[in-house]
């Protein structure tokens, strides 16, 4: 009988008490493309730096449902999610005065629609990559990691 290792590395938390944690919800948005697996990277608002669509629960949807709706807000796309977590990670979010140590669960998301205008356009730039290519521009290690290894084929998708 083999055991199978785990793909979730342990998390690193820096000088956080438990209270402190906070959990997001996102989505790697993905599509093939020219027979190519292309994945969708969006910029924050303030540091501008490249991440997945992401942010804090919502109230009446599931977690998988929240990240749909972030995928929608700050990337103006949809389509079918899976209600299974492919991994998380976890990262600072930086606030006036303050960081927040959170943790992202992250969905998969096939994008089936992509839209010209979307509620976050004027704040955010869109841009679609390789897994790989989104790795390296990432700058959490192991969200890179989520993205260098994703398999959309793991993936049971619902409208």
């Amino acid at each position: 009988m083999s055991m199978n290792r785990a793909a979730q590395q342990p998390l690193r938390v820096p000088s956080a008490r438990k209270r402190d944690m906070r959990t997001q919800f996102g989505a790697i948005c993905w599509r093939m493309k020219k027979g190519k697996l292309q994945v969708l990277l969006v910029t924050t608002r303030t540091t501008r730096r490249w991440t997945p669509p992401k942010g804090w629960p919502i109230d009446g949807l599931t977690p998988a449902g929240s990240a749909a709706r972030e995928a929608y807000e700050e990337a103006g796309v949809s389509g079918s999610i899976s209600e299974t977590c492919l991994g998380i990670y976890s990262y600072t979010k930086e606030l006036a005065g303050d960081d927040l140590p959170c943790v992202v669960a992250l969905f998969p998301l096939k994008v089936e629609r992509k839209m010209s205008m979307w509620p976050e356009k004027p704040e955010r730039r869109r841009r679609w990559m390789s897994p790989k290519k989104a790795a390296s521009r990432v700058r959490e290690p192991e969200l890179a990691r989520l993205l260098r290894n994703f398999d959309p084929g793991v993936a049971r998708l619902k409208r």
